[in-house]
C-alpha cells in the first residue's frame, strides 16, 4: 500500500507576494506535492491553512501516514487545538517532516520542546549541504554534497535538542554552517527537519530537493500505530501481576481517573 502522504502548506506568501507566486503559482504545497508523486510508492494530497480546522481534521490525519509541513509568516494562526491534534497523532506513530520555516511552527515547537531560534539572512546566497551521514536512508542516491544556488542563509546556533541523527550540514556562501537534516523520534512517530525551501526561491523545483523528500517520506512512514501511547490508565491492586495488598493513603477515589 502506498504511504498516505499530506503535505500542508501556509498557502499565504503565495497569495500576496509577486515573487512567491511566479514562482509557485499552483503553490508551495502543489510543487511539493509534485515532488514526492514522483515516487509511486507515496500517495499524495495537500491541504493548507485556509481549510476548515486548518485541513487537519481527525478523519484527515487518521488517513496520513506521514504530514509534510510548511509554514512561515502565519505561524501563530494555527489552532492550539489542531496543533495537539497533530503532536497526538505524531506520538501515535504518524511521520511529521518539518521544512524550512517550519523550525518556528507550533508543532515543530511543541515537540521539540525548546524555542527552535537561529540566525539568518535573506540574500539569496549559495548554500552546500554537505551529506555527512551516507549510509541514513534519507541520503540514499546522494553524491557527497549538493548545491542550491540560491537560498536564505540559516546559521548556527539553531536552539534544538540533541537529534537522533545529523543527515546533512550547509555551509553557505556567506560562511556560517547549519545543521540542515535533523531526525528525532518523538513517541512512537519518525520526525526530520530539513532546513531548504525559502518561499522566493525556486528550492522546490531542485531535483536532489525532491530525492531527499520522497527519501524522508519513506523513512518517516511507520505502519503501526499506538493509540494508548497517550493514555495513563490506573492498575487496580487486585491486577496487578504479583499478589500485593495496598498499604498506606491515596489522593484518588477508587476507579479515578489520574490528574493531568
Amino acid at each position: 500500500m502506498a504511504i498516505r502522504t499530506l503535505v500542508w502548506g501556509e498557502n499565504v506568501h503565495e497569495q500576496t507576494n509577486k515573487t512567491v507566486a511566479g514562482i509557485y503559482p499552483e503553490g508551495m504545497h502543489t510543487q511539493i506535492a509534485k515532488l514526492l508523486a514522483a515516487d509511486e510508492e507515496i500517495s499524495v494530497k495537500t491541504t493548507t491553512l485556509q481549510e476548515p480546522e486548518h485541513g487537519l481534521t481527525e478523519r484527515a490525519l487518521g488517513e496520513t501516514d506521514v504530514l509534510v509541513w510548511w509554514g512561515h509568516q502565519a505561524h501563530g494562526d494555527v489552532g492550539d487545538e489542531i496543533v495537539e491534534r497533530v503532536a497526538k497523532r505524531v506520538w501515535e506513530g504518524m511521520g511529521l517532516i518539518v521544512l524550512h520555516s517550519g523550525h518556528f511552527s507550533k508543532i515543530f515547537k511543541r515537540l521539540m520542546g525548546s524555542p527552535c531560534a537561529l540566525n539568518w539572512r535573506e540574500a539569496g546566497e549559495r548554500e552546500r549541504l554537505w551529506v555527512v551521514n551516507p549510509g541514513h536512508p534519507i541520503a540514499r542516491g546522494l553524491p557527497a554534497y549538493f548545491e542550491i544556488e540560491n537560498e536564505e542563509m540559516y546559521g548556527e546556533p539553531f536552539s534544538v535538542p540533541e537529534p537522533l541523527e545529523t543527515v546533512f550540514v550547509s555551509w553557505f556562501q556567506g560562511g556560517e554552517v547549519f545543521r540542515s537534516g535533523l531526525t528525532y523520534r518523538r513517541g512512537a512517530g519518525n520526525v526530520f527537519y530539513f532546513r531548504p525551501g525559502h518561499e522566493t526561491y525556486p528550492t522546490y523545483h531542485h531535483e536532489t530537493v525532491g530525492l531527499v523528500l520522497r527519501n524522508a517520506v519513506n523513512w518517516a512512514y511507520n505502519p503501526e500505530r499506538y493509540p494508548t501511547i497517550t493514555t495513563a490508565p490506573n492498575v487496580p491492586v487486585e491486577n496487578a501481576l504479583e499478589p500485593i495488598e495496598a498499604r498506606g493513603g491515596s489522593v484518588h477515589a477508587e476507579g479515578q481517573e489520574g490528574f493531568r
